[in-house]
């Protein structure tokens, strides 16, 4: 099974709450939908934790990764 993008996940747990807060799907299938709408959920969150890591990243002149907050604390004191 290929990984789908995040975009194609949020897209699906995006679906799956509407459908949930619709009310009229069966009891069974909408604990299937709940179940898979948390794992989609988990995967959402990991890929944004992810890119979040990395945006706050930032290159020193040397090329070495540091986390961008750790320099601005530098220059203020």
């Amino acid at each position: 099974m290929e990984k789908q993008s995040f975009e194609e996940s949020l897209a699906q747990l995006e679906q799956i709450v509407t459908q949930l807060e619709r009310g009229d799907v069966p009891l069974e299938e909408a604990l299937s939908a709940f179940q898979k709408g948390m794992v989609l959920s988990k995967q959402c969150q990991d890929t944004l934790t992810k890119a979040e890591k990395t945006l706050t990243k930032m290159m020193t002149e040397t090329d070495e990764e540091v986390p961008f907050d750790s320099e601005e604390a530098g220059d203020a004191t």
